[in-house]
């Protein structure tokens, strides 16, 4: 029986090899990007204690030396979200123009929820954490930039892996 997936990618001329990693790819950046969102939909179950303030900030999260970091890494993390269903769409529809663009986005989506997590936990392997994730977010970048001007979702990935490397590097310098 021939699967949906196989038919779009023989259209798109993909090897069966190239579908199964695409596919396999996309099944991970999912699970990750579900873990990300699922993780900052629970209740705190410290919410309401004495310590919360202190611990958690005014905002109710984890209040951090590295928060320009963290929003940079969460942003790229949403532009995955994006990019990756705008991605797969056209890939089923057999442009392969895009397959390079959704690889980087794949690899990048969960070294930032990586980063979002070991930044607010301050944890002592942040900076070399953060300068893989640098390298990563600025090969995303490379990617995305060469659709940019006919997709949306790709300048705006790009622009956050722009702005993460930035952020990266001030911490490399610090």
């Amino acid at each position: 029986m021939i699967t949906a997936v196989e038919t779009s990618t023989a259209q798109a001329g993909l090897s069966r090899r190239q579908a199964l990693q695409v596919s396999g790819a996309a099944v991970l950046a999912a699970s990750a990007l579900a873990s990300a969102t699922g993780a900052s939909a629970q209740e705190d179950p410290h919410a309401g204690h004495e310590h919360h303030a202190e611990m958690h900030g005014a905002e109710g999260h984890a209040s951090s030396q590295h928060r320009a970091l963290i929003e940079a890494a969460q942003k790229c993390v949403a532009s995955a979200e994006a990019c990756v269903p705008h991605c797969l769409g056209l890939i089923a529809k057999g442009d392969t123009s895009l397959a390079e663009c959704l690889e980087s986005v794949l690899a990048m989506s969960p070294v930032c929820t990586a980063v979002v997590r070991v930044a607010s936990l301050q944890a002592t392997r942040l900076k070399e954490l953060v300068k893989v994730c640098g390298d990563i977010c600025a090969d995303c970048e490379k990617a995305c930039r060469k659709h940019a001007e006919h997709h949306e979702v790709c300048k705006a990935c790009a622009d956050s892996c722009a702005a993460f490397t930035k952020e990266a590097k001030k911490l490399s310098d610090a």
